[in-house]
């Protein structure tokens, strides 16, 4: 399957200019919003169509996407730069990556049914959250950069045994909370990670499928993505 890479800047002549507020607001969750359905309105070709992309924002009204289509130019947008997406990587490749991501992993639910009852339940849990609550509440921003970087390191172990590589160093440039739906009925809070490092390929076919597919959840509002270039 072709995959395409594309960056992507928002127009900023009229009448474009004119919806900055609700294109770009300035509220972190109305913005992933916002940027959510922007980011549609480039592969929006279809009714029901799924979702088949990955983007990023980068600021400054620019953004990067992952797609199994090209973009559709519209108004919101310059001219998108897009390129056929195919890298040639082999078993050893080391890559610089950067990487925004919602990391979770399963937890068995607490419950007082019987063991038959509740076998194979469980919940995703944010990694960082779930360290941090073992830190009495007073402690916790003392804990939480260290916190951090342990949870995304041992994610980030778990995401290459099952996805063709081996993460040789991962850092955190930072650690937020998302909220989206305050105004409705029922909202949603998912944590952010922002990571970088350097990963060597294991399996290049079981690598490039993950990269199309994305890592981690929340991939609608702008996670998922991993960039990457070989190291030097």
């Amino acid at each position: 399957m072709s995959l395409y890479f594309s960056r992507l800047t928002l127009n900023r002549y009229a009448p474009t200019r004119a919806l900055a507020t609700l294109i770009d607001p300035a509220d972190e969750g109305d913005r992933a919003d916002a940027h959510h359905k922007l980011i549609w309105t480039l592969f929006g070709d279809a009714k029901d169509r799924p979702r088949d992309f990955l983007w990023r924002a980068d600021g400054r009204g620019r953004f990067y996407v992952l797609s199994a289509r090209a973009p559709i130019a519209n108004d919101l947008f310059s001219p998108p730069e897009t390129k056929v997406f195919e890298p040639r990587l082999a078993t050893g490749d080391k890559l610089d990556f950067t990487l925004r991501a919602n990391a979770t992993r399963d937890r068995a639910e607490v419950s007082r049914k019987p063991a038959e009852a509740r076998r194979g339940q469980s919940r995703r849990v944010d990694v960082v959250m779930d360290l941090l609550k073992a830190v009495p509440p007073d402690a916790r921003a003392a804990e939480r950069a260290g916190l951090a970087q342990v949870a995304a390191q041992e994610w980030m172990d778990r995401q290459g045994a099952i996805r063709g590589f081996a993460a040789r160093a991962v850092t955190v440039g930072g650690y937020r909370t998302l909220e989206l739906g305050r105004t409705r009925r029922r909202g949603m809070t998912f944590g952010i990670l922002d990571l970088a490092g350097q990963i060597e390929v294991i399996d290049p076919d079981t690598f490039l499928a993950a990269l199309a597919a994305g890592f981690g959840r929340a991939k609608a509002w702008g996670c998922g993505l991993m960039l990457i270039r070989r190291a030097r």
